[in-house]
């Protein structure tokens, strides 16, 4: 029997140089393989002074409970970094699982990543309005 491994790959984009903001495209499943992957590079722009992040889950093909686990990790030190973490183009069976869970009430899901980073750049983080 062979493993066949699906890579999750993290790319990032800064679209307002002079705001703390990031814009991360995740591509690839994220599993119990790949969600420390994706935890501990969301972790790292968030501790390189961007706090402010949108994850532009488009590319991603599947997500269980360990990726799910991982985006409210990420939301979670966001937040105690004075941020905010908002989803982007979520793929259907994502939001349905975001919904049964009720992440979908914590966290801002937007249509596109244009409508993220919009709504980010347009208000305070969300910290500044707890």
């Amino acid at each position: 029997m062979t493993d066949v491994t699906h890579p999750l790959h993290l790319t990032v984009q800064h679209p307002h140089p002079g705001l703390a903001l990031a814009l991360a495209t995740i591509v690839g499943d994220v599993d119990v393989h790949t969600a420390p992957t994706l935890r501990s590079g969301a972790l790292e722009i968030i501790q390189q002074g961007h706090p402010r992040l949108v994850l532009d889950l488009a590319p991603v093909g599947f997500c269980d409970s360990a990726g799910l686990s991982a985006i409210i990790g990420i939301w979670h030190a966001a937040q105690e970094a004075g941020g905010s973490l908002s989803l982007a183009a979520v793929p259907d069976r994502l939001m349905r699982m975001l919904s049964m869970t009720g992440v979908d009430s914590l966290l801002p899901v937007h249509a596109t990543t244009a409508d993220a980073v919009a709504a980010l750049t347009d208000s305070p983080p969300a910290s500044a309005n707890r």
